[in-house]
């Protein structure tokens, strides 16, 4: 199923587009008696978009303690390290709504309880995910990795739910990831992608660039893939 384009003006549209499509998303979730699921991303643009839920006036049409988050990839690092996208989630949204603490899902840091086990926490991560979510969130990279799926890796074609990634080619090297098989389990996957440095990463997702080259290329929801971009990320799609 090919990917569809929404392309937005800006950054900050592109950001207060993708609240009200998450919040939209999620209450008609929960309409139909789920309380839905949805993996969070980090990243400029990743972080923009939670902190445009907060602000958004519709935020409280979702029941955001029946929510289950979770983690597309987060840094090996200590907790409560800048560098983790659970902290960016935290200062961006959850500290910001009535989110259930049992229903909030963050990989392991490393002074957790794991310590610097990298391999034990990614077994752990891999032991809760569901078998499926509603919404999975992805930020992109220039060479078009997203999660910590970076080209040419052996991640790519690993069927582990989530594992260590190791050297990784974006520092800082130790991470871990969720792998392909939970994010295509999710209904829907979302793309974002901000500035015209992800342009070329764009333009070979939508040319079906193979997933080995273009790891975004492989990232596909089982109704829907949406790439949500704004105008320089779209600046090498045919006009």
């Amino acid at each position: 199923m090919s990917p569809t384009v929404l392309v937005h003006p800006d950054e900050s549209v592109l950001a207060a587009s993708i609240a009200a499509r998450l919040i939209t998303s999620l209450a008609d979730v929960q309409a139909a008696g789920s309380g839905g699921s949805v993996v969070l991303t980090g990243g400029g643009i990743g972080t923009a978009c939670l902190a445009a839920v907060v602000a958004s006036p519709a935020r409280d049409a979702v029941d955001w303690s029946r929510v289950e988050f979770w983690w597309g990839d987060e840094r090996f690092v200590p907790s409560g390290d800048p560098e983790r996208n659970e902290t960016g989630a935290r200062d961006a949204l959850l500290d910001h709504i009535p989110a259930d603490p049992a229903r909030v899902h963050p990989m392991a840091p490393s002074d957790g309880a794991y310590g610097s086990d990298v391999d034990a926490a990614a077994a752990a991560y891999a032991a809760i995910v569901p078998a499926s979510f509603d919404i999975v969130l992805l930020g992109i990279g220039p060479e078009g990795h997203v999660a910590s799926l970076f080209p040419d890796r052996p991640e790519l074609s690993d069927t582990r739910l989530a594992v260590p990634v190791r050297d990784s080619p974006k520092p800082p090297p130790t991470r871990i990831s969720l792998t392909y098989g939970p994010i295509r389990s999710a209904t829907e996957v979302w793309i974002l992608a901000s500035g015209a440095s992800k342009a070329d990463a764009i333009a070979a997702v939508v040319a079906g660039a193979s997933p080995a080259d273009c790891p975004a290329a492989g990232a596909t929801g089982r109704a829907r893939t949406l790439l949500l971009v704004d105008q320089g990320a779209a600046g090498k799609l045919p006009s």
